[in-house]
C-alpha cells in the first residue's frame, strides 16, 4: 500500500471510528481511538462498505479524506492543538477534538454538510445492517453489529422462518397459491 493510500486509509478508519467507536484492534492503533469496548464501525466492515461502488462514494474518497485531513490542521491551529507530523491530522487529533470536529462538518449550514452526513451513514450501515455483505454470510462470519442487534442465523437451508407471529396471532392467512419459497403464484 502507498503511503497515499495508507493516508487514506487511516483517515477514513479514524472518520469511521468516530462515527461509531470501538476498541484498538492492537496496541499502537491510531486510527482507531479506543472510545469504546467492542467492534466499532472499521471492524464492522466500514471501509469495505465505503469501497463498494453501488454507495457512490467511491470516487470521491481520496477527496474526502484529504479534506478531512484540510480541515484538522485549521481545527488544530484554531485550538492550538500540536499534531503528530507522523500521522494524518484527522488520525492525529484526540477522540474528542475528532468528535467536535465531525460535529461541526455535520451542522446544519456548514457547506459541505452533506458529503460528511453521508460518510457517516455508510458507516453506520456497516454496524447496523452489514450492508456490504449477503446477511445470512455476515451471521456466519460473526459480523459484530448484527450479533449486537441479536440477528439469528438463517436456518440449515438459508431461509429464516419464524414460528411465533409477532404479535402473538395470525394477521391473515397465508394465500393458497403460494409457493412454498413464499412467493406469489
Amino acid at each position: 500500500m502507498d503511503s497515499d493510500e495508507q493516508v487514506k486509509v487511516s483517515t477514513l478508519e479514524a472518520y469511521a471510528d468516530t462515527i461509531l467507536p470501538g476498541e484498538k484492534r492492537f496496541p499502537g492503533d491510531h486510527a482507531i481511538a479506543g472510545a469504546s469496548p467492542g467492534p466499532g464501525a472499521v471492524v464492522a466492515g466500514a471501509l469495505e462498505l465505503l469501497h463498494t461502488e453501488a454507495t457512490g462514494v467511491t470516487v470521491g474518497l481520496p477527496y474526502l479524506a484529504q479534506a478531512l485531513n484540510d480541515h484538522a490542521k485549521i481545527y488544530a491551529k484554531e485550538n492550538d492543538l500540536e499534531l503528530d507530523e507522523g500521522l494524518p491530522s484527522f488520525v492525529a487529533l484526540s477522540f474528542v477534538d475528532r468528535t467536535a470536529l465531525v460535529r461541526s462538518l455535520t451542522a446544519p449550514g456548514h457547506p459541505e454538510k452533506d458529503g460528511w452526513v453521508s460518510l457517516a451513514l455508510f458507516c453506520n450501515m456497516s454496524f447496523d445492517s452489514a450492508a456490504h455483505k449477503h446477511t445470512a454470510e455476515a451471521i456466519a462470519e460473526g459480523h459484530p453489529g448484527l450479533l449486537a442487534m441479536g440477528y439469528t442465523a438463517p436456518d440449515e437451508d438459508g431461509l429464516w422462518r419464524f414460528p411465533k407471529f409477532s404479535y402473538r396471532r395470525e394477521l391473515a392467512r397465508l394465500h393458497p397459491d403460494t409457493t412454498p419459497s413464499g412467493s406469489p403464484a
